[in-house]
């Protein structure tokens, strides 16, 4: 299983993405932010990671 982490702000497109990539079987982390998914993939490790560019405080560049 694919471990998959979504990190943006808007949470329509996090719904969107979880709701696409767990119906096919995978495994998904999500982040509201570029901090906390930076946090969260170094712990986590994930295969993919999904990024949103543009988010207030660190964005999709700076991660």
């Amino acid at each position: 299983m694919t471990k998959i982490l979504i990190i943006d702000d808007s949470p329509t497109e996090i719904h969107k993405l979880r709701n696409m990539l767990t119906k096919n079987g995978h495994n998904v982390l999500v982040a509201d932010s570029g901090e906390s998914g930076v946090m969260l993939a170094k712990r986590e490790m994930p295969d993919v990671v999904l990024m949103d560019i543009v988010m207030p405080g660190m964005n999709g560049f700076q991660a």
